[in-house]
């Protein structure tokens, strides 16, 4: 143990946070993929237990690997790794399969291994983000300049992310609109942004009402989501029904592990409402716990932040960090009826391999912040991603 300790560098904090969170999970995964089991009808609660086990060890050892190399490698890597995920969007749009049930050609096979490419899209495009800003930071930004260099790849992303999955790409936005504002883009200029995005969703909308043969049941999913939140009607409703059968009945302190109800009802009990087992196997008390584990992980990449001596070690920990949190909160406010259904997971306890290892990267780059104390700007932004490529060559 003390050798593990003395090769694992950064926030100690966030180090404990992560293993709670993991090792939390396994009872309320290993309890919930009982519907998976006896009601669809696929393998076995031990057999999901050991899958969620392993995809969690893998991300361990993305977070060791990750937090190990010097964060100053991730700024030109976002260049590098740009054109590659663009390239991985449009595959999956084109050959995207439906896994776990999923209304969406959300995935793609790697060997075997579904991959959800919206999510490395995203971390991506937080960095490549991250990076433009603190090289623009004491420079007058040219707008029209802005465009290309920044809003471009931005929208590239996101048009290629929003017709299979519009939350993520709700949620990538508002967190590059986050850190542009941090990292001291005129607010004039976001707020042009802002304004182009709605415009651009707007006409996505009206060219898929248009032709629903290009994109098949999306806007009417959405759509659906929101009349049933509203009305409380249809499958998205019966899901949050049973949510709050199961929040109600775990009272103040559940009816103890395994022992949840609803998850025989829940078709997505093991990842979008797992919070809502939580809770029913182990009340308020358990669901508070987890609430505090988040918000005091939150508190944790704010020291990170503020103990950060470069501007892009600062915009790249919360470009990276903020969206955990983000994703935890709206996972849990849709358990408890507070938002519509997105298909959010809960960060390193719902199962699912790339929300997990996704997460832990991001993890990773954070620790590798907290660990660097010499960094200065100009190392960092000075680097070519091509001498970054050579260095990691050899």
């Amino acid at each position: 143990m003390k050798t593990i300790f003395k090769h694992t560098k950064g926030d100690k904090t966030i180090w404990a946070i992560v293993a709670i969170l993991a090792i939390f999970s396994f009872m309320p995964v290993y309890s919930a993929s009982t519907n998976l089991v006896y009601v669809v009808g696929s393998g076995s609660t031990l057999g999901y237990l050991i899958k969620h086990v392993v995809l969690l060890i893998m991300g361990f050892a993305i977070i060791y690997g990750v937090h190990k190399i010097p964060y100053r490698f991730f700024s030109g890597g976002s260049v590098l790794m740009l054109p590659i995920v663009i390239v991985l969007l449009i595959y999956t749009l084109a050959q995207g399969t439906v896994i776990g049930g999923a209304n969406a050609s959300r995935w793609i096979r790697i060997g075997g291994i579904g991959f959800q490419t919206s999510t490395l899209a995203g971390l991506v495009l937080m960095i490549y983000v991250a990076r433009y800003l603190a090289r623009n930071k004491e420079k007058v930004v040219n707008f029209k300049e802005s465009l290309w260099q920044l809003w471009l790849p931005v929208a590239m992303v996101l048009v290629l992310i929003l017709p299979a999955n519009f939350s993520t790409t709700a949620i990538i936005f508002v967190m590059i609109i986050t850190v542009a504002f941090v990292g001291g883009y005129p607010i004039k200029y976001i707020g042009f942004i802002i304004a182009a995005g709605v415009l651009a969703l707007s006409f996505f909308i009206l060219i898929a009402k248009a032709f629903p043969e290009a994109m098949p049941n999306r806007v009417q999913t959405w759509q659906s989501r929101i009349e049933s939140f509203s009305d409380k009607e249809g499958k998205e409703a019966y899901q949050v029904e049973k949510a709050k059968i199961a929040i109600a009945t775990g009272q103040t302190f559940g009816l103890g592990p395994g022992k949840s109800v609803q998850k025989n009802f829940l078709p997505q009990s093991t990842s979008d409402f797992i919070f809502a087992i939580i809770i029913e196997e182990y009340g308020l008390f358990g669901g508070f716990v987890i609430v505090f584990i988040y918000f005091l992980l939150l508190f944790r990449i704010f020291v990170v932040v503020k103990n950060t001596t470069t501007i892009f070690g600062t915009l790249l920990v919360l470009g990276v960090g903020l969206p955990i949190i983000f994703q935890a909160t709206i996972n849990m406010a849709v358990a408890t009826n507070l938002f519509p259904v997105t298909g959010q997971t809960l960060p390193l306890i719902s199962s699912g391999g790339t929300s997990i290892w996704m997460t832990c990267f991001a993890l990773g780059m954070i620790l590798s912040v907290s660990a660097s104390k010499q960094a200065t700007e100009e190392d960092i932004l000075d680097d070519n991603p091509l001498d970054i490529l050579h260095e990691t060559i050899d």
